[in-house]
């Protein structure tokens, strides 16, 4: 490739929405082009990194799956038949939908897991047939609320994802661990910093998730782990142990007036005690796909806050039905009167709830497993401007339903070990590994013949990476005030050749030479012979971040080149008679490495 010939432009600043350095280096290196929010055109550079990646992955991928191509238009039918039809279009409203002209309605494919499920009931039948696993790289669309920090959120991206089908769980957990081990390959041959860690399932579903990040401080998830390495986890799953709260300055059960105190802070100031004295009890609205509204009351400990998505879980294992909205409550929307907020108590009556169509006329009544080890502990009196002290489940108040659902946090001692504390790292979501069991198989009734000759469901498992965003990933740790520094093994070239005169013909000639030389060893040349400043140049090949740069300036009339390391520095001097071989000793090495 010749920059002279190529659609090669670089720009000396990023736009002012390029929020991460990956993406402003990215834009700048002429590697991506915005064309709408969410939506990014992938120039020549940016198209040969990505077709490189696939072909990583694809290497570690060889004899664990079969490549396939499923349609992203994907019929509603499908999944109605899997129930994430409302989960999809109205929970979490990222599905693109379209009509045809018969009116029969298709999703843009935000995942595949139907389509895979529908192909294979059609396909294997009996148990002699299985384990099968297939994968693809393709589009994905999903319609993000806030699409940011370039292809890292965005609504259209490249996936690979990919689907195995088991006779019994034990294959699905070796597939698992297998495809978790090519993951790990993957990363170790980016020589990113990386982490598994365990996750939560979302509305894919399944008995066990495990999502691997790539550490960088523009991550949107936080990632909790402990030194010893036996534990991380994203910390919308993370567990802890809760820090034990101090004894309880209160001795017998007393109402108190308490006036102007509808937070934590003011209550617990007015009482003489601290926030892990106090249970505080938290109102949402719970929604299911059919419009239904059941009002939900969490307990949780007065020094600790709910973490939504356990909170979610905990409500839709309770709720019939699809749940598709967990909102901090609009009391209004049910409330027979006034409600005396900020001092509620965990045994607010029913009564409060007006009789309603569509109304759940009970509370769905939670606590946090830590609210429910406090003992004597204060809390509202359901009366505002009034707060009780010495209260005990069991005495005071009824026991509800105990819940993990409160958010751990850095600091706190671990599980598994209490001399291990939680540490706290940014992550970027790049891939996420899922046991599904039979939840699609039974809802889909996609079965096969086991040995017994009874029919069974499937056991599924479901394994994807971000190939665009994992690109992106890489940008954000593999670069430096200059520019993009890209590992070997995903380079969009091997070598930049810059000619530092394109009107000096010695210089010329000797790149082309080279040129011709390193294409015919297999080294990927891309060949800087664009009139201009040498500077210039030499900030592109920096902003670039191609691997190794030879440079053919003054020296060629010493019969020398100058083969400078993108990563490094390093600079070194090479006779031009050898400078091919050098170069392709180089590529060959850094390429074994990885």
């Amino acid at each position: 490739m010749r920059l002279s010939r190529a659609l090669f432009t670089t720009w000396r600043e990023a736009p002012a929405d390029a929020e991460t350095p990956g993406i402003q280096m990215l834009v700048r290196a002429g590697y991506v082009r915005k064309v709408g929010s969410g939506l990014y055109a992938h120039l020549p550079l940016m198209h040969r990194v990505v077709q490189k990646l696939e072909a990583l992955i694809r290497e570690e991928l060889d004899g664990l799956a079969q490549e396939v191509s499923f349609p992203v238009l994907q019929p509603e039918g499908l999944w109605q038949e899997s129930g994430r039809w409302a989960a999809y279009t109205q929970a979490e409203g990222i599905m693109f939908t379209v009509q045809d002209r018969a009116g029969r309605r298709h999703a843009l494919g935000p995942t595949h897991e139907e389509v895979a499920v529908d192909v294979m009931r059609g396909l294997v039948r009996s148990y002699r047939d299985l384990p099968v696993s297939v994968y693809q790289f393709g589009r994905k669309f999903r319609d993000e609320l806030r699409p940011r920090f370039g292809l890292l959120r965005t609504r259209e991206f490249v996936m690979k994802d990919a689907y195995s089908f088991h006779a019994d769980a034990e294959s699905l957990a070796e597939q698992y661990e297998a495809m978790g081990a090519a993951y790990a390959r993957v990363l170790s041959r980016l020589g990113v910093a990386w982490r598994s860690v365990e996750a939560d399932s979302g509305s894919i579903g399944g008995s066990a998730s495990r999502e691997f990040m790539v550490l960088a401080d523009v991550g949107e998830d936080e990632v909790l782990f402990t030194e010893d390495g036996r534990y991380a986890a994203n910390a919308e799953r993370a567990v802890s142990r809760a820090a034990a709260a101090p004894p309880s300055p209160f001795r017998a059960f007393v109402r108190h007036h308490t006036p102007g105190t509808p937070t934590v802070a003011a209550a617990c100031a007015v009482l003489g005690c601290e926030a892990a004295h106090m249970v505080k009890n938290v109102l949402y609205n719970a929604v299911t796909a059919d419009g239904r509204l059941t009002p939900v009351l969490v307990s949780v400990r007065g020094d600790h806050q709910v973490n939504g998505v356990k909170l979610w879980n905990a409500v839709q294992a309770c709720v019939p039905g699809t749940l598709v909205r967990l909102d901090v409550a609009d009391t209004a929307a049910w409330a027979a009167g006034a409600l005396p907020l900020g001092y509620v108590a965990p045994d607010l009556p029913d009564g409060v709830i007006a009789a309603r169509d569509g109304v759940h006329g009970a509370f769905l009544r939670l606590c946090d497993e830590a609210a429910a080890e406090c003992r004597d502990f204060t809390t509202g009196a359901n009366e505002s401007d009034w707060h009780v002290t010495g209260a005990n489940w069991g005495d005071t108040f009824p026991r509800t339903e105990v819940v993990d659902v409160r958010q751990a946090q850095a600091g706190e001692a671990s599980r598994h070990d209490p001399a291990q504390r939680l540490h706290s790292a940014r992550g970027i979501e790049m891939g996420h590994i899922f046991q599904l069991g039979t939840r699609y198989a039974q809802a889909m009734g996609a079965t096969f013949a086991a040995a017994d000759g009874a029919e069974r469901p499937f056991q599924m498992g479901c394994y994807g990476i971000g190939v665009t965003r994992l690109a992106q990933a890489v940008a954000e740790q593999c670069a430096d005030g200059r520019g993009l520094v890209w590992p070997a093994v995903i380079a969009p070239h091997d070598v930049l050749l810059t000619v530092v005169d394109v009107e000096n013909e010695a210089q010329l000639q000797a790149a082309e030479a080279l040129y011709a030389q390193l294409r015919a060893l297999g080294v990927d040349a891309l060949l800087d012979d664009r009139p201009g400043r040498a500077g210039a140049k030499f900030a592109d090949a920096d902003l670039t971040g191609i691997p190794l740069r030879v440079t053919l300036g003054r020296g060629v009339e010493r019969g020398e080149a100058e083969l400078k390391v993108r990563a490094t520095g390093e600079a070194t001097l090479l006779n031009l008679e050898e400078a091919a071989r050098e170069v392709h000793a180089r590529v060959e090495a850094a390429l074994t490495r990885a």
